[in-house]
This record gives structure tokens, sequence and C-alpha cells, in this order.
């Protein structure tokens, strides 16, 4: 083997190595749900708090959330003491979205039925990159935080 063959071939090696160091940067996110709770409702609309993780390298966005309790089921950001719906939220690389009493979270209007404390409601969190995850929320006291506790 000639030397330009043997320099040709190492070039090939060392970029073919560093292109996949890029793509491991940029893998997928990895997510879970931790600290799901929905307050017991008392009237026909409910709200659902948990923390999204991502372990992963890149970022994802929650942009949607479906349950058989409600066909009406939105992601509101609460800033300057003012809720308002939003599209989507950002669950970022190595970060979390968490979604809390007196901050954002999930609402649930024109309820089905109105599930009590003890019971588990079910929802499905919509990706924009990561595949749904169905998520059980325990059904707590109507004051529930688990940030008091």
């Amino acid at each position: 083997m000639n030397r330009r063959t043997t320099l040709a071939g190492a070039l090939a090696l060392t970029t073919g190595l560093a292109l996949a160091g890029c793509s491991a940067s940029d893998s997928k996110p990895e997510l879970k749900v931790t600290g799901a709770f929905m307050p017991q409702p008392v009237s026909d609309m409910a709200a659902g708090f948990l923390v999204v993780r991502n372990t992963g390298g890149s970022s994802d966005r929650l942009t949607s959330v479906t349950s058989p309790l409600s066909d009406h089921v939105t992601i509101h950001e609460t800033k300057n003491q003012t809720m308002r719906m939003v599209t989507s939220f950002e669950v970022p690389a190595g970060g979390e979205l968490d979604l809390e009493r007196g901050g954002s979270h999930i609402m649930f209007t024109a309820l089905k039925e109105r599930p009590k404390q003890g019971e588990t409601v079910t929802m499905e969190l919509h990706f924009e990159k990561a595949d749904p995850i169905r998520v059980d929320l325990p059904v707590k006291e109507t004051t529930y935080n688990p940030k008091k506790q």
C-alpha cells in the first residue's frame, strides 16, 4: 500500500469518527414523566401537573395532550398571574418542563365525569419528536400541592 492510500484511509476514518461524534450530540430526546397529579375538580374543569425530564441530547416540544376524560385538553402558560393557552412547551435537552400549581399546566374543560380523590385519570402527552407518553394522573385532594408537603 502506498503512502497516499494510507493517508486517504486515515483521513476517511477520522472524518467518519468526527461525524459519528456530531450525531451523538444530536441524539433523540429521552423523556420521562414524574410527579404527575390532578387535584380533585370542583367543577367541569380540572388541571393536571407533572414534570417532563429530558436526559437526551436534543430538545423537544410538548405539543398536545389527549385524555378520555375530556375532548378539550389544552396547555396553558401562567405569567404575571395571567393564564393563556399556548400551542407548545419546550422540553430542553438535559433539562425539564415543570407544570406546577400557580404556573404552567394542563387544562381539562367540559369533563365527561368528575373524578374523585383516589381515582386515576389517564392522558397521553404528544411531542414534536418523541413518541407519545401515557400518563396516569392520581387524583389528589383539591388543595394538594407537593411543593408544600
